[in-house]
């Protein structure tokens, strides 16, 4: 019987492999970076350091700035780009592009190359910890980019501070059209209730006792609490990574230094940082208790509903991240041996621990749990990248262009379930694979998600770092890192603009050219310092292997 990549030794697989575990495969283990390439990995460092700086200095002009108490506005200096809309949008347009760019140059570096004898060399620890910071630090201080969904957080909090119900009133109800955090929320969501659960109101509400209505403060406090979990996810992927036989740099190239961390959790400061940096702490603590120790000792359970906790803690930001809940779940039961009754206890266990804290968080922050019946609120918003959105819209156009009537609402109507069916068959596949041995929690957690992503009626471009993330630190195969990588990629230059997309049509191309024009010039001047081709064509390092033992 084959042993299957992914499970700490001594775990035995099912009777049959799952296609999926395809895309995971044991990294070698290398060795360090020569000086040629210690050359070139300061040379991208800075050449993405310098892109994040030009996305700071371009979001003065072309951020999602506050309409009210905006720090650039008035000033003849700072708030020189803010009157020059298409040099703003260039400028930020160009230090995105030179993010992404340096992101797949750092890629040679940490996945590795074969050579001088077959033996792999990537780049340390400490050397992407520095880069990761490098890049991170520009952003800290940056005007909110490709979203104004902070302003939402910052009006909600206040409507939870005030004593009301944030679940059943919109911003424009609670506080008024005329509020000063009001009037910097997209008009589309002033009517609308909180779609968020109630930890992280809570948390914006100890924000909006501090900042009171002072925007900036408040934004940067968020922007704080989003870095907090950008850290957990640095944390916990590399640790979820040595699981599972992958180079932790590696892990931490996709996952964390992906640049859709950099644009959209700390640039564009969503919770989403926060849900993930929880889910993957939490499921790292639970691995370790059943995985590490005697997972039916005192200190197995303690790590174990710790590591519970945590989970049940991020779904009380987003309620998606507790799918991780039951991949534990299902690795637990596995540990405990085979049959239906003990996956039935375990499974009741774990609901039980979920249940009772989201009834405690419902209950400490004093929401209750108004929070289910706006889960839907985002739906609003019809997203390009959603595919049972995009198939509901054709299908739509379709009857319209044949003379139907326009019944795209209704076709909505209907995909939503399908696709939320799907969804369950997909997640219970992945379960019973990994009760069975044949895929890692890890992986079949990603996997999951990756369904979730992929059907779910409304798809934003930071939505994809749910998947990604997990699955950063399993899967390792060429099917699934050049798919992630392009459209990774991709979703960061042709995704939302900094400013949210209140820009005309006209500038966006005129700046998107101007972008490509200055990126082409800027490749010609740094072609000496820069390897932007390979010279010699390198091989993969990952080969076919039995499970790692524990990290």
């Amino acid at each position: 019987m084959r042993r299957v990549v992914g499970l700490p030794s001594g775990e035995t697989p099912g009777e049959a492999g799952t296609h999926i575990s395809h895309l995971h495969r044991v990294e070698r283990a290398a060795a360090g970076l020569n000086p040629d390439e210690t050359r070139q990995l300061r040379s991208v460092r800075r050449f993405g350091a310098c892109g994040t700086v030009l996305m700071a200095v371009g979001a003065l002009g072309a951020g999602a700035q506050p309409v009210l108490q905006n720090p650039v506005y008035g000033h003849r200096v700072i708030g020189l780009l803010s009157r020059m809309p298409t040099v703003a949008l260039t400028v930020a347009m160009t230090g995105t592009a030179m993010l992404v760019i340096a992101w797949l140059l750092l890629g040679r570096l940490a996945v590795g190359r074969l050579r001088e004898g077959n033996t792999p060399r990537r780049l340390s620890r400490s050397q992407m910890d520095r880069t990761m910071l490098l890049w991170m630090l520009p952003l800290l201080v940056a005007p909110p980019m490709f979203s104004k969904d902070v302003y939402s957080y910052l009006a909600q909090s206040e409507i939870t501070a005030r004593g009301l119900d944030p679940y059943s009133l919109g911003p424009a109800q609670a506080l008024g059209v005329d509020n000063v955090l009001t009037r910097s929320v997209p008009t589309i969501w002033r009517d609308t209730p909180a779609p968020y659960e109630p930890l992280f109101l809570w948390l914006g509400k100890v924000i909006g006792a501090i900042s009171g209505d002072n925007v900036v403060a408040g934004v940067l406090m968020h922007r704080a609490l989003e870095v907090g979990g950008v850290c957990l996810i640095i944390w916990a992927l590399p640790r979820l990574a040595k699981r599972c036989g992958i180079a932790p740099v590696t892990s931490l190239w996709l996952g964390a230094a992906n640049p859709l961390v950099f644009l959209h959790l700390i640039a564009g400061i969503h919770n989403e940082a926060l849900m993930i940096g929880l889910m993957v702490a939490g499921l790292e603590i639970c691995l370790r208790a059943v995985y590490d120790t005697n997972p039916f000792g005192m200190r197995g359970w303690l790590l174990l509903l710790a590591g519970a906790g945590v989970i049940v803690a991020s779904s009380a930001i987003k309620i998606p991240s507790l799918m991780a809940l039951g991949f534990v779940g299902v690795a637990f039961a596995r540990r405990r041996g085979p049959g239906v009754k003990n996956v039935v206890w375990v499974a009741a266990m774990l609901a039980v621990i979920a249940v009772a804290g989201q009834a405690l968080f419902a209950w400490a922050t004093g929401l209750g749990f108004g929070w289910v019946a706006t889960l839907g609120t985002a739906s609003e918003v019809r997203s390009w990248m959603s595919i049972t959105t995009l198939l509901g819209m054709g299908t739509g156009g379709t009857g319209m262009l044949l003379g139907l009537g326009n019944h795209t609402t209704a076709v909505l109507a209907i995909m939503k379930p399908i696709a939320f069916v799907l969804v369950g068959l997909g997640v219970l596949r992945m379960l019973i694979a990994t009760h069975s041995g044949r895929i890692h929690p890890v992986g079949g957690l990603g996997v999951s998600l990756a369904i979730l992503v992929i059907l779910f009626p409304v798809v934003h471009p930071w939505y994809l770092l749910w998947a990604l993330v997990p699955l950063a630190a399993w899967a390792t195969t060429p099917a699934f890192r050049v798919p992630a990588v392009a459209v990774s990629a991709i979703v960061c230059l042709v995704g939302p603009t900094p400013n949210g997309g209140e820009y005309p049509p006209f500038v966006i191309v005129e700046a998107a050219l101007a972008a490509l024009l200055t990126i082409v010039v800027i490749r010609q001047a740094t072609r000496r310092r820069i390897e932007w081709t390979r010279r010699q064509p390198g091989r993969a390092t990952t080969e076919p292997a039995t499970y790692p033992g524990k990290p």
